[in-house]
């Protein structure tokens, strides 16, 4: 066999060797979330109900789901999705913590939250203006 011959072969099982380690990786990943959200669903059952940081979190956890299950299909990082995640994080922060907090510590997580929001609208006006395909929207 020729050197080019040989190369491109080494190449086509490395490139297929990576896809299933991609794929592998996805499955790990998503079984993880839904583990974890299985498991703070039965703690909420242990405790009598829901509470606003459970819920939250559990927004979390589908938004971490819906983020896999996005670059599953299209082979791409939603990053709204991993700012949304930071938001609502965030958020959960805040609504948990609020009365032990420092007026300077409550100002610098809103301004963090308002940050990430730019940031979310940004990426919006960029991919709109710059014709860019968004597979989310899709």
């Amino acid at each position: 066999m020729s050197e080019p011959v040989v190369g491109a072969k080494l190449t086509e099982i490395g490139n297929k060797m990576f896809e299933l380690f991609h794929l592998f990786g996805l499955f790990v990943i998503g079984a993880a979330i839904l583990w974890a959200s299985w498991v703070e669903v039965f703690e909420i059952i242990a405790h009598g109900g829901p509470k606003i940081k459970d819920v939250l979190l559990l927004f979390i956890y589908l938004e971490l789901g819906a983020m896999v299950g996005i670059y599953f299909q299209t082979k791409h990082l939603p990053v709204r999705y991993l700012l949304y995640i930071a938001v609502t994080a965030l958020t959960r922060v805040l609504a948990i913590d609020i009365k032990s907090m420092s007026d300077i510590h409550m100002l610098t997580l809103t301004g963090a939250i308002l940050i990430l929001a730019l940031a979310v609208l940004v990426l919006r006006i960029g991919s709109t203006r710059f014709n860019e395909k968004d597979s989310i929207e899709r």
